[in-house]
């Protein structure tokens, strides 16, 4: 849900009728994702008493993502446990929840009205509109790319598919070796599949972490029995003659070497969805441009999420540094800054972005953004598991990565919430306690 990149089949169902279509305008949310959620619960709890259509373009109610690569993967926990809101509730909360509606044209007037056209040929209008749809899996543009077999994981079809292929595989190969890749492994070894990790450049979760934590991951990860292969890419996918050439059999590498694989799952990073905000005349870069109140440049829709490009949201950036971030936590409070919004009120965006990523037995939670560190400063508990890198510039602690060390990982966030500093040389020793050196910057 939020992924806005297919058309659904045009079954859509609300609240209260399979076949009815809101008429009273009011706010129309476009993407039933976890912004999309929390921004209907956001502004019911702010009092805003106009109605609310939540719209979703998959054929499911709303629902958690981060499970979907772990314990939904792993058959530990069903799908109704991964739902946000009963029925009951939006039906109180008059609001209409739509399902496997697709979005294809938006008319908009000045003043922030208009109408959402959708591919089924139904009609939503609405007086104020927002935008909450997401991003979807970036595509892997390789020959074989299209064989049974080859697939993603980004929404719940997604999961589906993968879960309905994976007891009749042996061999897995995973392409990207960033949060999803490196999760979705995990799982798949842990139920006893042979799971090969691709990653394109020198190391893992680029983007994410600094070398250190890369490192950690990398020797953790191999240890466990992941084989991974760094600086690798895949030339084609080929299939098999027994399955008269449809269904994915292996791959070949770059290099000749071809590695047997049942399913291919590809994890390389997500684009975000801007068709809508383009169509619209929206300023886009990288995601719907959006000020620290979640107002897209017309002034009157409010973009929020993964899609959302913001004013970096951490106390004490560069004016002018825009960021996108992708996470549970800035869906969340992006939303509630939207819905801050939508009532008349203006409340900026400021905040410690967060994020967490289980894969096995390492909980990895990370505080803060590491991005212009000068030094870094390593806690290591080997007997205990535990590993934590912080980041500092100019002696001021500005991030950690913390592995299986939840206290490190929220003694960094509250300082960094403050406005408070952590001094590097007492830091160093893995037996203080952070919170116990904390100081006034």
């Amino acid at each position: 849900m939020g992924t806005h990149a297919a058309a659904q089949p045009a079954s859509a169902t609300t609240g209260t009728s399979a076949t009815t279509v809101p008429t009273r305008t009011g706010l129309l949310i476009i993407g039933a994702s976890q912004s999309g959620v929390q921004l209907a619960v956001s502004l019911r709890a702010l009092g805003f008493d106009e109605h609310i259509t939540l719209l979703g373009d998959e054929d499911h109610r709303p629902y958690q993502r981060p499970a979907l690569s772990k314990e939904f993967l792993q058959g530990t926990v069903e799908s109704e446990s991964l739902i946000f809101r009963s029925n009951e509730y939006w039906a109180e909360h008059n609001v209409d929840l739509v399902k496997g509606e697709y979005i294809v044209r938006i008319d908009k007037e000045a003043d922030g009205s208009g109408v959402a056209h959708a591919s089924s040929g139904r009609e939503y209008p609405f007086k104020r509109l927002a935008l909450t749809v997401g991003a979807r899996a970036r595509k892997l543009e390789i020959e074989g790319g299209d064989l049974d077999g080859v697939l993603y994981l980004r929404n719940a079809d997604d999961a589906l598919a993968l879960k309905a292929r994976v007891g009749d595989a042996t061999d897995v190969v995973v392409i990207g070796g960033g949060f999803i890749g490196l999760e979705a492994a995990s799982s798949l070894q842990k139920m006893g599949k042979n799971v090969t990790v691709l990653e394109f450049g020198p190391r893992l979760v680029g983007r994410a972490v600094g070398e250190e934590t890369a490192e950690y991951f990398l020797l953790a990860h191999r240890s466990r029995g992941l084989d991974i292969r760094l600086n690798t890419s895949a030339a084609r996918f080929t299939a098999g003659a027994a399955d008269g050439g449809t269904r994915v059999a292996a791959v070949e590498l770059q290099d000749g070497t071809v590695l047997p694989a049942q399913i291919v799952l590809i994890g390389i990073g997500v684009v975000p969805n801007t068709q809508l905000a383009e169509q619209l005349g929206l300023a886009v870069d990288n995601g719907v441009v959006v000020d620290r109140f979640a107002l897209a440049s017309d002034g009157t829709t409010v973009a929020v999420g993964d899609v959302a490009n913001m004013p970096n949201p951490v106390p004490g950036s560069e004016p002018g540094e825009r960021i996108r971030l992708e996470s549970v936590n800035n869906a969340i409070e992006h939303a509630k800054v939207a819905a801050y919004s939508l009532t008349g009120r203006r409340e900026e965006y400021a905040g410690i972005p967060w994020f967490w990523s289980n894969q096995a037995d390492l909980k990895l939670q990370i505080a803060g953004l590491c991005n212009g560190y000068d030094q870094t400063v390593l806690r290591r508990d080997e007997e205990r598991g535990k590993f934590s890198v912080l980041y500092y510039r100019q002696g001021q602690v500005i991030a950690a990565d913390c592995v299986n060390a939840p206290l490190d990982f929220m003694a960094v966030k509250n300082a960094l919430a403050k406005g408070q500093n952590i001094p590097a040389d007492a830091a160093a020793d893995p037996a203080t306690q952070l919170k116990t050196i904390t100081t006034d910057s």
